[in-house]
């Protein structure tokens, strides 16, 4: 299968967005390590539609005009990593979820590492939103775009009373 790729100048930094026919199968981070998701190499095509939707619902989101992504998804992994993915994709805009959390909710309570694994391999960063997972003491943890970034998007995403101006 052929995927594609576009790179999107972001608040975050340069996104690099993939796609094959099926849907989005990655949002990588500008200092991406290689190791974190491996792909096919993609070939540069911008016009790609998945590509060119995806970056008008990001360009959205970053202007604080969108609150929930509507696009076809490609995941590869484990299916272990699909639920986690998955239940990532549901944590609601504006609210955060710990791993401890995410793990009793694909019924796999005692996995919390495990989930943790899976969130740090989460090939589709934003769209299915792992920035939304803290640690159970609410503090920011490990996340592949930087804690700054994570620290933004949740910024970006807080209710309007909370936000520090």
């Amino acid at each position: 299968m052929l995927h594609f790729y576009k790179l999107m100048p972001s608040p975050v930094g340069i996104l690099k967005l993939i796609a094959s026919d099926r849907g989005l199968a990655a949002v990588l981070w500008e200092n991406e390590d290689p190791k974190r998701y491996r792909l096919p190499d993609p070939l540069q095509e911008g016009s790609h539609p998945i590509l060119q939707e995806t970056e008008r619902q990001l360009t959205e989101y970053f202007a604080g005009k969108r609150k929930r992504f509507t696009l076809p998804l490609d995941f590869v992994g484990t299916e272990f990593q699909k639920k986690v993915w998955a239940a990532l994709v549901a944590i609601p805009f504006g609210e955060t979820r710990s791993y401890s959390d995410i793990a009793r909710e694909i019924g796999h309570p005692a996995a919390v590492r495990a989930v943790g694994a899976a969130n740090g391999r989460n090939p589709v960063s934003i769209i299915a939103p792992c920035h939304r997972v803290i640690g159970a003491n609410g503090k920011l943890t490990g996340f592949a775009g930087g804690l700054d970034a994570k620290a933004l998007l949740l910024k970006l995403e807080a209710p309007e009373e909370f936000r520090l101006t």
